[in-house]
């Protein structure tokens, strides 16, 4: 009975635990806080490895063949790289409309910017798989929405904000840089294995809920990052709130017409695969892009959409688990 309720309530534990795991640290003595620089290196380490594994296993389970665009695919690069781009658009002309003052109505129309483009979460597949939705077809869409954050990032970002001396092939491929070899590596190695390897692909197989445990472990040290961020910011707090306030918006908007567009090529499994390809984020990834293309506020928003987007896949796994 017990080991059913961890089950069930697997990501709200990690994300508590997360949380603790670095408020208990925070806390501590000063001398202990020395070893700071060593677990930042090794948490460096872990959470790629982890990510990798995660993406690896899930692979191992997919037909190269399965790995094709669908139609809803297209609607939800449409919703991203259209919105993305229309507030893009509107900072440009409120700044020049304005150009002194508005910086706190930048920061939140960046925020949100953020979390419009931002692209699937890798652990995507493993949340969608667990409640019954397409594993390739969500995989796919992250390979397909990782390519156009690539190209419209360094094409929009500019209009809003200076890139230094990057031009936009620096950007293309220093976004690419961050974000491709933790999609095309872990496939090349799975395809290695299924094919070369069969017994070891079989044993693989043969362990369903490895690739969620380790999402589960990767959440608690994504989440203590999160926390991390939110202690040490220097922000107003009335400034956070707001951002918390748009990336929950943004999260709650983003599930919601996912499940629309779902809904519109199948059953409920369509709906929670469509979902979770929009909604669910690589927020590792949006807290780079804040802090090394845009104003450095913003990059906190993505941690803090992590917190909303894995309470709501909480709710809906309980909700599978435990159907009314």
């Amino acid at each position: 009975m017990k080991k059913d309720i961890i089950k069930q309530n697997m990501l709200p534990i990690s994300m508590i635990a997360g949380a603790v795991m670095y408020l208990t640290y925070h806390y501590m003595p000063e001398p202990i806080h020395q070893a700071g620089p060593v677990l930042e290196h090794i948490l460096a380490i872990v959470q790629p490895l982890l990510i990798f594994t995660m993406l690896f296993l899930t692979f191992c389970r997919i037909e190269p063949r399965e790995l094709r665009p669908h139609k809803w695919h297209w609607w939800l690069l449409l919703i991203q790289g259209g919105s993305f781009t229309l507030l893009g658009l509107a900072i440009a002309l409120l700044s020049r409309l304005h150009p002194a003052g508005l910086f706190e109505c930048k920061v939140l129309i960046e925020s949100a910017m953020l979390c419009l483009i931002c692209p699937t979460a890798t652990a995507a597949a493993v949340v969608t798989r667990k409640l019954g939705g397409d594993i390739p077809g969500v995989t796919t869409y992250t390979i397909l929405i990782n390519i156009l954050t690539a190209i419209l990032i360094p094409a929009i970002v500019p209009l809003i904000q200076p890139m230094g001396d990057m031009n936009f092939w620096d950007a293309f491929c220093r976004i690419l840089a961050k974000v491709f070899p933790l999609l095309i590596m872990p496939c090349l190695a799975a395809w290695l294995v299924r094919y070369l390897f069969p017994a070891a692909h079989k044993l693989i197989l043969s362990k369903p809920d490895l690739a969620f445990n380790i999402w589960a472990v990767s959440l608690s040290l994504a989440i203590a990052v999160t926390v991390k961020a939110i202690v040490h910011s220097t922000m107003p707090v009335y400034l956070m709130l707001l951002i918390a306030l748009v990336s929950l918006l943004c999260c709650a908007l983003q599930f919601a017409l996912g499940h629309k567009v779902g809904g519109r090529f199948g059953e409920d499994d369509m709906k929670v695969t469509a979902g979770q390809a929009l909604g669910q984020k690589n927020t590792v990834f949006a807290i780079w892009v804040g802090y090394t293309f845009m104003t450095p506020e913003t990059s906190i928003v993505g941690g803090i959409y992590s917190i909303w987007h894995n309470l709501y896949n909480s709710w809906q796994l309980r909700r599978k688990e435990n159907p009314v």
